[in-house]
């Protein structure tokens, strides 16, 4: 799907659905250099933690996320079935906050679906900011918790 609204003299704009990460990159690092002049750098890192197969060393699960102006952002974070209710998520996500403490972050923040493990964030102190309603019983909830 590709449209485009262009008017004689202003620049073009076009609507796609392509996952183009050169698209992401353009638009992040003109919103990166505006909030920066804005408040300064942001000391925006990145923060991984992967989970490998024993025996391929595939990567099978993990947390994405980074950090930046004082905060934990948690992206993406999953277990395989076969690992999970053992510690393995609540030990991941220690490790992702001691580091976000280290990296100086006074909180952390994420959102969940309802079907997936809001109350496994819960249980490990982080609240709700609030929900929005998505299609039936895929409810976004966006959570936080204080690091400090």
């Amino acid at each position: 799907m590709d449209a485009t609204e262009n008017k004689a003299g202003e620049p073009a704009i076009a609507l796609t659905d392509d996952d183009d990460p050169s698209i992401r990159d353009a638009i992040g690092a003109a919103l990166r250099r505006y909030n920066d002049e804005q408040a300064g750098p942001s000391g925006q890192r990145a923060l991984s933690i992967t989970i490998r197969d024993p025996d391929t060393n595939e990567i099978i699960g993990g947390l994405t996320g980074r950090t930046s102006r004082g905060l934990l952002f948690i992206d993406l974070f999953t277990l395989p079935a076969h690992l999970r209710r053992a510690g393995l998520g609540s030990r991941i996500l220690g490790m992702a906050e001691a580091e976000a403490k280290r990296r100086g972050c006074r909180a952390a923040m994420l959102y969940t679906i309802s079907f997936q493990a809001p109350d496994f964030y819960r249980r490990q102190g982080y609240s709700v900011l609030g929900e929005v309603e998505g299609d039936p019983g895929a409810t976004r909830i966006f959570l936080t918790k204080k690091l400090v």
